[in-house]
């Protein structure tokens, strides 16, 4: 994941048609938004409430929601209060990573993720963040303020060697939108396989392939394995002036090795994510050279709102008739 980052793998499970019958949005707008969309013979037999920690229906009944959807971006303060809900059976999210509902739920509650939905925006920036540390669009922006005409030669990203680890949804679409860049990719997951980009090598095989990897972008699932995947020993594996691009997680690069390395000028970075997050005032990763920092903003565009409707109207449409439910996740504690 941005986003996302820690992407389940899609289960397939069904909830009984009339086991959710109160459905709780995080919002009025989204309800009604959503709500818009849906034709009769859609909704069935669910009736929309609104809880999350910033709003509620005015007399809301806790004990009658059976589902929720949690709040974006901001879910952590919902998460926190859901075991106000004592027959809570199904929380569906709108962020592809579900690391911060792990723990949170018992095993009663099933939980699914909004995969999918973010795929196109955080491989947008993916591209957008690798393009302007490479070319030096960030030193140029902060030129302009100093009417400085700065004029040198810069990397292409054409003729790159790109390293991406993660191949789950969004890692493809990464994938695909680097394609025509004329680049040379490798992807890495955690078991080698092959599909019809190519070859997936295994995360054991980073080793041999971080040493030609002059752009490594991290979309990898934030998982016990993968907990600062990116330390000390994987950053001093990469070529001079390698390009370490982060719409995963934070906690999938150990920021104080990161800093370490970026601070003697050896290695670069463009990060929408990190950690910790936010980002603290008097962090050094705002000053470090060669960086290049976004506020996780990798899933936050306009691209979000139509695709999340669109999954919430065909989730709850599941729900209602007792068909499998889409993008079912594994919450319990690693």
């Amino acid at each position: 994941m941005s986003e996302e980052a820690r992407s389940g793998t899609e289960g397939a499970q069904t909830l009984p048609a009339g086991l959710v019958k109160t459905v709780a949005f995080p919002t009025q707008e989204l309800r009604a938004h959503v709500d818009a969309k849906i034709v009769d013979h859609q909704q069935g037999r669910l009736d929309f409430v609104v809880w999350s920690a910033d709003e509620q229906s005015r007399g809301l009944n806790k004990a009658s929601i059976d589902a929720v959807i949690l709040p974006y971006p901001d879910h952590g303060p919902t998460i926190e209060k859901l075991g106000e809900l004592p027959n809570l059976k199904f929380v569906q999210m709108q962020t592809t990573g579900y690391d911060a509902v792990i723990g949170k739920v018992g095993p009663e509650v099933t939980v699914a993720t909004a995969s999918g939905v973010h795929a196109a925006a955080t491989a947008e920036l993916a591209v957008a963040l690798t393009l302007a540390r490479l070319r030096g669009v960030d030193d140029a922006a902060r030129d302009m303020s100093q009417q400085q005409w700065n004029h040198r030669q810069r990397p292409s990203l054409a003729d790159r060697k790109i390293l991406i680890v993660g191949a789950g949804g969004i890692g493809n679409a990464i994938f695909d939108r680097f394609a025509p860049f004329e680049v040379e990719q490798t992807r890495v997951a955690t078991s080698a396989r092959d599909d019809d980009r190519g070859h997936i090598h295994s995360i054991d095989e980073l080793p041999e392939l971080l040493p030609t990897a002059e752009v490594v972008v991290l979309i990898t699932p934030l998982t016990e394995r993968t907990d600062k995947l990116v330390d000390k020993e994987f950053l001093a594996a990469l070529p001079d002036g390698a390009l370490i691009v982060n719409v995963a997680r934070g906690g999938v690069v150990d920021t104080d090795a990161l800093v370490a390395e970026l601070e003697t000028g050896r290695l670069q970075a463009a990060l929408d994510v990190v950690d910790p997050e936010p980002l603290p005032a008097d962090h050094p990763l705002w000053s470090t050279p060669g960086t290049l920092l976004t506020p996780h903003v990798g899933g936050n565009a306009s691209a979000f709102h139509p695709r999340i409707e669109n999954l919430l109207v065909e989730q709850l449409h599941r729900l209602s008739v007792g068909k499998e439910l889409l993008n079912v996740v594994d919450v319990s504690e690693d």
